[in-house]
């Protein structure tokens, strides 16, 4: 995401599938795996911040708010 220094932690609600957040736990549960006392050591709230965080980073998200265009729903409002 850049330079850490200029970046702003927002906390923002939105919407995704419960297949996606299957698809998270159960990936994150076959990569990380169960601890010594059988428990997945992996914050599942903390595993997507950083899968979204780094989806917005490598997609260009600053040039999609850069453009004018996709604001068009501010206008159905």
């Amino acid at each position: 995401m850049g330079n850490t220094s200029d970046t702003v932690r927002v906390n923002v609600t939105l919407d995704i599938s419960g297949e996606t957040l299957k698809t998270i736990v159960r990936n994150a549960k076959e990569i990380v795996g169960r601890n010594e006392k059988g428990h997945y050591r992996i914050d599942t709230a903390d595993l997507l911040e950083d899968l979204l965080s780094s989806f917005i980073d490598e997609n260009g998200f600053d040039a999609y708010v850069g453009n004018r265009e996709n604001y068009g729903f501010l206008n159905r409002h």
